[in-house]
């Protein structure tokens, strides 16, 4: 008896899988995520530019824009957090849309730490040491580059932070001077602090004019940026 031919196996569309489940860990991750307020230090007393409620911004004078477009359409501001794989998952995401829609829309990024994970805080305070040298996009992409390297560790990984650092050219002097200052670690804590009173907890979160934003699928989140920058 002649046996019957395979049947052929339907085509899966690999990239568009993975974004699937991308926005599906997104989701999951944002709904259960939890801010780390203390971001370096548990019992280390909130400094005076910690951020109460009633003063929260969006985005302030200082926050990170990663676009600057020269007639301003609309202004979408991410809090990430470094060592999140659902951020790394978003960022190159990210990285097209600030091509695509970066002369009209305003990219703001802020830090926002995560309890769950031991170096975040680490991790942002030298994008911020970094961001002081003029070097915040170079410095945020290669932690999301290398995160699968140092990410889910349990020991502190501020030297492997440091050797980037050395890797990227930064002046190194500055930098352990940027890395050990309590101002610079206000700085993050005044984003988390924002983050919390405006009702971020998890990450990434954005916010589209002021709006926070529920994303299910990237289709939608490109409809809203194309509306907001017409």
């Amino acid at each position: 008896m002649t046996q019957a031919p395979p049947r052929p196996q339907p085509t899966v569309d690999t990239a568009k899988k993975v974004r699937i489940i991308v926005w599906i860990v997104i989701a999951a991750v944002v709904a259960a995520g939890v801010i780390w307020f203390a971001v370096f230090t548990a019992t280390k007393p909130a400094p005076s530019t910690a951020v109460p409620a009633g003063g929260a911004q969006l985005v302030r004078e200082d926050s990170h824009r990663i676009t600057t477009p020269a007639t301003e359409k609309a202004q979408l501001v991410e809090f990430l957090d470094f060592e999140c794989e659902s951020c790394r998952a978003a960022y190159p995401l990210v990285e097209e849309l600030k091509k695509e829609y970066g002369d009209r829309i305003t990219f703001v990024q802020r830090y926002f730490p995560l309890a769950g994970h031991r170096n975040s805080g680490t991790a942002a305070l030298a994008v911020e040491a970094a961001a002081q040298q003029g070097k915040y996009e170079v410095m945020a992409a290669k932690l999301f580059e290398t995160q699968p390297q140092w990410g889910e560790k349990s020991d502190s990984q501020a030297a492997t932070f440091r050797s980037y650092a050395q890797e990227l050219g930064l002046d190194m002097v500055r930098y352990d001077a940027a890395v050990a200052d309590e101002k610079t670690q206000a700085r993050i804590r005044k984003d988390a602090s924002d983050g919390s009173a405006l009702g971020v907890t998890g990450t990434p979160t954005f916010f589209l004019d002021g709006k926070k934003l529920t994303l299910d699928t990237e289709e939608q989140f490109r409809g809203l940026l194309d509306e907001a920058a017409k």
